[in-house]
């Protein structure tokens, strides 16, 4: 743990229809000067009732957010690295990169189970584990090739998987989703051991209201799941204290309401409280 203040992120709603929700997210979040926005990347999504939600596009997501917004950073968590060709990935990150100038950070991921039927449904290979990691390796040797040219902007890796940790080693940092803090700490070991400078990161579902009592109410609205953590400002930042402390230089939060502009100050007022 450094010295150094925690930074906050925070995911931006995907499956909605009007794209005016999410430039509010992002704006709200620019105004209340948290440190980065971050789009899903999903095909679509299965909601609870089994109908298929349809999912924003990651990449003109974050173009449009990057032009709407004036500081705070833009990124992907994660962009799959399956559904493109190495050179193709680098180019739509660094087109974001100039429409932000200067703002990106790029998050990648190998992809679990549940993006299996997402890459079926629109006829792209899933593969097996070996092969998902093997494109990994690609589009992380396609990045150093940039940033030996000069690219400048962080790419983190995602993931959880053994395999996948160890991939971090040709990355500038890691991410993991959930997960208890004790799950975080043993994985940030394994990635130290790999690349003892990389950026730590955790990201997880959150429901914030101004007090405790509100945020349950909202989260029972919400139907939030378990793992959820649900919270004043000053809960959820005491609970999320333990990964700050395993190392975790940013945490980023998922608004289970994430089209709610309003969870932008919440967020800004948590960090204060780290």
């Amino acid at each position: 743990m450094t010295n150094e203040p925690v930074r906050i992120g925070l995911t931006l709603p995907s499956f909605v229809d009007q794209f005016d929700t999410v430039v509010a997210v992002a704006r709200a979040a620019d105004e209340a000067r948290l440190d980065a926005v971050f789009a899903y990347e999903h095909l679509f999504r299965v909601a609870r009732d089994g109908t298929r939600r349809p999912a924003l596009d990651c990449w003109v997501t974050l173009g449009a957010v990057a032009a709407e917004t004036s500081r705070v950073g833009v990124g992907s968590l994660v962009a799959r690295v399956t559904l493109r060709p190495p050179a193709v990935l680098v180019h739509a990150f660094e087109t974001v990169q100039r429409v932000s100038d200067g703002r990106l950070i790029a998050v990648l991921g190998a992809g679990d189970r549940e993006s299996r039927v997402e890459n079926e449904e629109f006829g792209i290979p899933f593969g097996t584990l070996g092969d998902r990691v093997s494109a990994l390796h690609d589009a992380l040797a396609a990045f150093r090739a940039r940033k030996a040219i000069g690219a400048t902007y962080p790419v983190w890796v995602g993931g959880r998987h053994p395999r996948v940790l160890a991939t971090v080693s040709d990355a500038d940092g890691w991410n993991r989703w959930g997960g208890t803090a004790e799950d975080f700490a043993a994985e940030a070991a394994v990635v130290r051991r790999v690349h003892p400078d990389a950026t730590l990161t955790w990201g997880g579902l959150v429901v914030l209201a101004t007090s405790d009592d509100r945020a349950r109410e909202k989260a029972a609205v919400l139907r939030a799941g378990p793992g959820t953590v649900v919270g004043s400002p000053a809960t959820v930042a005491a609970q999320l204290r333990a990964y700050v402390e395993a190392g975790a230089a940013w945490l980023i939060l998922g608004p289970v309401d994430s089209s709610d502009p309003n969870n932008a100050d919440l967020a800004a007022t948590l960090a204060g409280e780290l």
